[in-house]
């Protein structure tokens, strides 16, 4: 999630934490947030998620903006980690990150730690395999977060994205667009007791970001190759899968 940096072109949100700490506020409700936003079909697309990180060699991932938790958790519950397999679950808001922690129980291999996925100090550099970011890229400054991702990760390191798109047929996806607007801001308003906020990010940041091609010129232009999506649901979101480049002559 996003720091207290002014806001940029690169975050479709024009979110800034340090003016509305929305995440911390709705972090009870979040999961049904999302529930009723995507009538539960975001649980299929991060499964997809897991599944593309389950199939990677990696021994440290990193899953950024993790917010309550479930791309983690579909993790470990649908593979047995492997001895020395670490995973570093992060968000900068305390609130969501505590139910991930409640959430995973007393599973083994999970490092929780609050911060900023635009900066992470404490992470040192080249020293993740995977990096995982979903649904965080529409309130944060992608160019920045592209950025710090290669910064952490080892040269060969994967990075896999989960975030809004644009569906295939521009009148269908209008349409979804025109349902959104209207039916977000209710939703939203009931689930949260009238916290206008809690979906207004939301839905500007779906409104104005990238379709799933210039998700990916981006990454390209970042510094990342082998970039591919894929969408789902018809394109209501596209899982992203790049990698940072290897250092010349290894194997």
């Amino acid at each position: 999630m996003p720091d207290t940096q002014p806001a940029s072109s690169a975050n479709a949100a024009h979110f800034r934490t340090e003016a509305d700490d929305v995440f911390g506020r709705i972090a009870s409700r979040y999961d049904l947030l999302s529930d009723l936003f995507s009538f539960g079909i975001h649980r299929h697309w991060k499964r997809r998620v897991a599944t593309l990180i389950g199939g990677e060699s990696w021994s440290h991932l990193l899953d950024a903006a993790a917010g309550t938790g479930d791309v983690v958790l579909r993790v470990i519950r649908g593979q047995r980690l492997l001895p020395g397999q670490k995973i570093i679950v992060s968000d900068i808001s305390p609130q969501m990150l505590a139910i991930a922690r409640r959430r995973a129980g007393q599973a083994q291999a999970l490092d929780f730690r609050i911060l900023d996925a635009h900066a992470m100090p404490t992470i040192a550099d080249a020293s993740i395999d995977l990096y995982s970011i979903s649904l965080g890229l529409k309130i944060c400054d992608r160019t920045r977060i592209f950025s710090e991702a290669l910064r952490v990760l080892r040269p060969g390191g994967r990075f896999v994205a989960l975030e809004a798109s644009n569906l295939a047929w521009p009148w269908l996806h209008r349409s979804y667009l025109t349902y959104m607007s209207l039916c977000m801001p209710f939703i939203g308003w009931v689930a949260t007791g009238g916290d206008a906020s809690a979906y207004r990010y939301l839905l500007k940041g779906i409104q104005d970001f990238p379709t799933a091609e210039g998700l990916a010129d981006e990454m390209v232009a970042a510094g990342f190759e082998e970039v591919r999506f894929e969408r789902l649901s018809l394109g209501i979101v596209a899982v992203h899968v790049a990698r940072k480049p290897r250092i010349k002559g290894a194997a």
